[in-house]
């Protein structure tokens, strides 16, 4: 059985997000601000300003929830 990489199952981010993660870091905060973006992501404690660097997919396994919000930008087809 061949693995193939599935850009569907990975978050897409951008610096600054605000993350939840499912469990909290040991200072009681779930939130974390990206600090960095690449094959690993910087994560920055919200609680603490404790700083980790996380894989694409281990944080698609931690993350509960994406607290921005993106505005995208549609264009109008006429």
């Amino acid at each position: 059985m061949s693995w193939r990489y599935n850009p569907v199952m990975l978050p897409d981010l951008q610096l600054n997000d605000h993350l939840r993660l499912r469990k909290p870091h040991p200072c009681g905060s779930y939130e974390w601000t990206v600090i960095r973006l690449g094959a690993d992501i910087g994560l920055e404690c919200k609680g603490c300003q404790h700083r980790v660097m996380l894989t694409r997919r281990e944080l698609a396994k931690r993350l509960k929830a994406n607290l921005t919000i993106h505005e995208e930008n549609k264009e109008e087809t006429k």
